[in-house]
């Protein structure tokens, strides 16, 4: 919550609840579950399946932060076998083009950052 609602956001600002926003995007499973939940609901194994490597309790816990900060519907099933889906907000969605193009960008990049870090890498060693 905004500590003066008539002073507008400002993420330089150490008092600024958009640095939390950012934090949550920053966190290393978060992109991923929200672009793997870009064309349709998914259940959990199957966003699991997608990021490969995130381990069942990452997965709850990002699912469950992304839930409370309104970036992910949770959608129980009340059926025999209970399912639930997992589905990307309509504010998530707005954020969806930028962090695509985020991904796209590290993966075309990799090679170049790669690099950068195996020659910082050897200039440490000196």
């Amino acid at each position: 919550m905004l500590q003066n609602p008539h002073i507008p956001p400002n993420a330089f600002s150490k008092i600024c609840p958009s640095r939390d926003v950012l934090a949550r995007l920053g966190q290393k499973w978060t992109i991923l579950a929200m672009v793997a939940l870009r064309d349709k609901p998914l259940r959990f194994v199957e966003i699991r399946r997608r990021i490969q490597g995130v381990s069942d309790r990452m997965l709850t816990q990002t699912l469950r932060a992304m839930e409370r900060d309104g970036l992910v519907q949770r959608k129980v099933y009340d059926e025999r076998l209970p399912r639930v889906e997992y589905t990307l907000s309509v504010l998530a969605r707005s954020a969806l083009p930028i962090l695509v193009e985020l991904k796209k960008w590290a993966e075309c990049s990799l090679e170049s950052i790669e690099a950068s870090m195996q020659r910082f890498d050897s200039n440490i060693d000196l």
